[in-house]
């Protein structure tokens, strides 16, 4: 039976708070564990590194080479997962970089630190891609924001209670033999295992899969994002071949390769950073002073996103965001513990809550295929900077003789992703805009 207009809308938007409610709280968990496991690196710094006997240099190169692997195997992970769907391949995922993850317990030199984070970088790749893709199979382009908003909370979340669980951990020093640092890995690791295990039995592929819609609701939401799918493809955004030559996809990953360089040149050392600047060891006390940012964060990317969505000014308020971010870090660079706090919360709440707000350029933008590779390439190709940044921040403190000259730089390519993303052509689509000709 045919639905009215009024009717469709209606039902349209039941669907929206259905499939938000089902889906949104398990994948942010999923992201929590992501990004702990990920980042867990940066709580484990000091102890990890007097047991283990491994220098600064070499911390660095360990931290950075996850996203050599990481980016190396993005888009042959997007693309399995487009054929084969998100239940079998996003359970895979999480189950194998939990194992690995929870394996750097057994990390006793610089050799098997840099294979373990090798090893991780390939059992996460295709996650953080994949759940961006996923998000594109339920919610169509004017809602993706707020959603994507909602998704970027796992970061801040992985912080606000990560932060005090793995200094929890660390103080566990010596329990059953154990160093703190080996079970913080091994908890967190195990942590993401199970809910990998669970991801298999509680997520569907698509709208058409899902039992838990109604039928009604089903139809719509189906039939909105093929309608979706099928303006991408009459625009010739939809072949992953057309994504390869395409110089706004590289203008795509040269923003997001600063914007993750300005991350983990962060995340990596902020533990300990807020250490120092407390003059205390990195453990609960520390961990607890290090979620204040994350709270921040938090309250930004919920805040920027809807202001966006509705304002319909996604670039210029992306733009601002990462400035902020750049000033921030510059200023906790320099001062003193009170004004480093409040300058580092600037800087969390800036590179967290501007990714949300860039995700809606390239979705906006690539559909089919070139959604499941172009996600993916952007996603590879920009978390090199995770690999640069702690390597460049390294290499700059020893240059310079100074333990702020990284943050500094850190800070000038900050401002150098803004300027990128201001001279986005003002065409480029965004959740709100409709999409371009082919140029």
């Amino acid at each position: 039976m045919a639905i009215s207009a009024p009717d469709m809308a209606s039902t349209l938007d039941n669907a929206f708070r259905l499939t938000r409610r089902r889906l949104v709280p398990f994948l942010l968990l999923m992201y929590i564990l992501s990004f702990l496991d990920r980042a867990n690196i940066g709580f484990a710094k000091q102890a990890f590194q007097a047991d283990a006997g491994i220098s600064d240099a070499a911390y660095a190169l360990g931290a950075g080479l996850f996203f050599l692997t990481y980016a190396a195997f993005e888009v042959p992970s997007n693309l399995i997962m487009h054929r084969v769907g998100a239940r079998i391949w996003m359970a895979r995922i999480m189950v194998t970089w939990g194992l690995v993850s929870g394996a750097m317990m057994f990390a006793t030199g610089e050799m098997s630190f840099y294979g373990l984070r090798l090893l991780l970088g390939v059992a996460e790749a295709g996650f953080f891609p994949g759940v961006i893709l996923y998000l594109t199979y339920w919610f169509p382009a004017r809602s993706r924001g707020q959603i994507m908003g909602l998704f970027y909370f796992g970061a801040p979340l992985a912080f606000i209670f990560g932060s005090p669980l793995s200094g929890l951990l660390l103080d566990l020093d010596g329990m059953g033999g154990l160093h703190g640092w080996q079970w913080m890995f091994l908890i967190e690791g195990l942590l993401a295992s199970v809910v990998g295990v669970w991801a298999f039995f509680y997520l569907d592929d698509k709208p058409t899969d899902a039992r838990w819609l109604p039928p009604a609701e089903k139809q719509v939401l189906s039939a909105a994002i093929a309608q979706e799918d099928q303006s991408k493809a009459a625009q010739g955004h939809a072949g992953f071949a057309a994504v390869l030559a395409n110089p706004r996809v590289l203008h795509f990953v040269a923003i997001y390769f600063l914007i993750q360089m300005s991350v983990y040149g962060v995340i990596f050392y902020l533990p300990t950073q807020v250490g120092a600047l407390l003059g205390k060891k990195v453990g609960l006390e520390v961990g607890l002073v290090t979620a204040i940012p994350w709270l921040c964060a938090l309250v930004a990317a919920f805040a920027l996103p809807r202001l966006a969505d509705r304002e319909g000014n996604h670039r210029a308020l992306a733009a601002l965001t990462l400035t902020v971010s750049g000033l921030g870090i510059a200023v906790s660079a320099g001062s003193g513990p009170v004004m480093a706090l409040v300058a580092l919360c600037f800087a969390a709440a800036g590179f967290i809550a501007v990714q949300p707000l860039f995700w809606t350029f390239p979705t906006g933008y690539l559909g089919g295929v070139a959604a499941a590779g172009g996600i993916a390439l952007i996603n590879a190709l920009g978390a090199l900077g995770g690999f640069v940044a702690p390597n460049i921040k390294a290499w700059a403190d020893r240059s310079f003789g100074s333990p702020q000259a990284g943050l500094y730089l850190l800070a000038c390519t900050t401002l150098v992703g803004a300027a990128l993303i201001l001279a986005l052509r003002r065409g480029t689509p965004t959740a709100t805009a409709p999409l371009p000709s082919q140029s």
